[in-house]
C-alpha cells in the first residue's frame, strides 16, 4: 500500500505544480521551457508507472470498504460515456458542451472519478477515485481563479457543429475503451455480464 500511496501522492502533486506558478516559473527560467516539459513529462510517465504499479501491488492485499449494488455498475457506465463525450469535447474547438463546462478534461476526470467510487469498494480503489475527484476539484477551482484572474482566457463558443463531432467521437470512444480496452488494460471488463 505504501508504494501505491507515494506514487498516487507524487502524481497528483506533480499535477498540482501550477497552483504554485513561483515553483513552477522558477523551474522554467532555469531549465527553459522545452526542458522544463521534458522534465515534467518524465517525471509524470515515472510518478505514473511508480502508481499503476503501487496500485497493483496494493489490490493484492486491500479489503473491501463496501459492496455496492449491482445497478451501480449501469450507472458507472452511464456515467463514463458522459465523461468520453465532456474529455473529447475539450480537444475540439469550442462547442457549447466545452464552453459550458470550462474545463472540459478536469470534468471528465472528475466524472471519471465519482463514476468508479459508484462502482468499487475496495479500500484501495476507493483511496484512487477519491484522490482523482478531490484533485479533479482542486483544479477547477483553480481554473475559475486563474481566469478572474486573467491567466488564462475562457472559452469561446464556436460551433454547435462542435458538439456532434463530439458526442460521436466520444460514443465511439467509450464503445471501443468498455468493450476492448478496459479489460485488456485494466483487466476487468467494464461490460456487466
Amino acid at each position: 500500500m505504501a508504494l501505491f500511496l507515494i506514487g498516487l501522492i507524487l502524481f497528483l502533486g506533480l499535477h498540482l505544480i501550477r497552483l504554485f506558478p513561483g515553483i513552477r516559473d522558477g523551474l522554467i527560467g532555469s531549465l527553459g521551457k522545452i526542458g522544463f516539459r521534458a522534465v515534467f513529462s518524465v517525471a509524470a510517465i515515472a510518478t505514473l508507472c511508480l502508481l499503476i504499479y503501487g496500485f497493483g501491488q496494493a489490490r493484492m492485499e486491500t479489503d473491501i470498504l463496501y459492496t455496492p449494488p449491482p445497478f451501480m455498475a449501469h450507472l458507472t457506465l452511464l456515467l463514463m460515456l458522459l465523461a468520453s463525450i465532456v474529455l473529447v469535447s475539450g480537444f475540439l474547438p469550442s462547442g457549447y458542451i466545452a464552453t459550458w463546462t470550462k474545463n472540459p478534461p478536469v470534468l471528465a476526470i472528475k466524472i471519471w472519478a465519482l463514476a468508479h467510487l459508484f462502482a468499487n469498494g475496495e479500500v484501495v480503489q476507493v483511496i484512487l477515485f477519491a484522490a482523482f475527484l478531490a484533485w479533479g476539484v482542486i483544479l477547477r477551482i483553480s481554473y475559475k481563479k486563474r481566469v478572474q484572474r486573467g491567466e488564462v482566457a475562457p472559452r469561446v463558443y464556436k460551433s454547435w457543429t462542435w458538439d456532434v463531432a463530439a458526442v460521436a467521437i466520444g460514443v465511439v470512444l467509450y464503445g471501443v475503451f468498455a468493450a476492448k480496452l478496459h479489460p485488456l488494460l485494466i483487466g476487468v471488463p467494464a461490460l456487466p455480464m
